[in-house]
C-alpha cells in the first residue's frame, strides 16, 4: 500500500467515477457511496490499476464498527479507510489497511483536538480541510511527522501547487478539472 501523491481523484458523485478511472491518478477515494455499489466500484478501479481508500464515515448503509469494517476487509477488499473518527482509524491499522485521518480545521481549538488524535491513533496519513492553509501544513508536519494530504476547497491550479508547496504529499480533490493536471 503506498501513500498517495500528486492530484487523488475524490469521487464524489458516480458520474465522475469514469473520468477518475481515466485519470493519471494511482489512488482514487470515494467520499459518498452506497454499500451495494462497493464490491463493484473497486473491482473495476483495481482492474485498472487504481488503490482504492473509502470515506468509512460516508458509506451509506456501513455501521462504524469491528463488524462494519470486518465486512469491508473480507467483501469489498479496500486499500485504505479515510476518517475523521480515531477508533476506525485504530481498526484499519490493526487490519493492515492504509489509514487517513480526515480533519476539519474550523479553529485553533480544532486543531489541538486533531494533532492529540494524531498523536492517540497514528495514522498514516492525515487529509487537512480546508487544504488551502500553507502555515497550517508545515505546522502539523513540523508536530507529526505524519504525511498531510490537502483537500477541500482547492479550486485550480495555482491552489494545488501552493498546498504542495507547502509540504502536501498530495491534493484530494473532487475538481474533476484538476484531475487531469497531474
Amino acid at each position: 500500500m503506498d501513500i498517495p501523491t500528486g492530484i487523488v481523484p475524490a469521487v464524489r458523485q458516480m458520474k465522475d467515477f469514469e473520468k477518475a478511472l481515466g485519470s493519471e491518478a494511482n489512488t482514487i477515494f470515494f467520499l459518498e457511496t452506497r454499500l451495494a455499489q462497493l464490491k463493484s466500484l473497486i473491482n473495476y478501479s483495481k482492474r485498472e490499476g487504481k488503490q482504492v481508500l473509502l470515506h468509512f464515515d460516508l458509506i451509506q448503509g456501513l455501521k462504524a464498527d469491528e463488524y462494519g469494517m470486518e465486512f469491508l476487509i473480507r467483501e469489498i477488499k479496500p486499500d485504505g479507510i479515510i476518517s475523521t473518527r480515531g477508533n476506525i482509524i485504530k481498526l484499519a491499522k490493526k487490519h493492515e489497511l492504509l489509514a487517513i485521518q480526515r480533519m476539519f480545521l474550523l479553529d485553533s481549538m480544532a486543531l489541538d483536538h486533531n494533532l492529540e488524535l494524531i498523536d492517540r491513533f497514528k495514522p498514516d496519513c492525515v487529509e487537512l480541510l480546508p487544504g488551502l492553509i500553507p502555515d497550517i501544513i508545515q505546522h502539523i508536519n513540523e508536530k507529526t511527522g505524519v504525511p498531510v494530504i490537502a483537500g477541500g476547497l482547492i479550486r485550480d491550479q495555482n491552489e494545488v501547487s501552493s498546498a504542495l508547496n507547502a509540504g502536501a504529499i498530495a491534493v484530494s480533490t473532487s475538481n474533476t478539472e484538476l484531475w487531469r493536471s497531474h
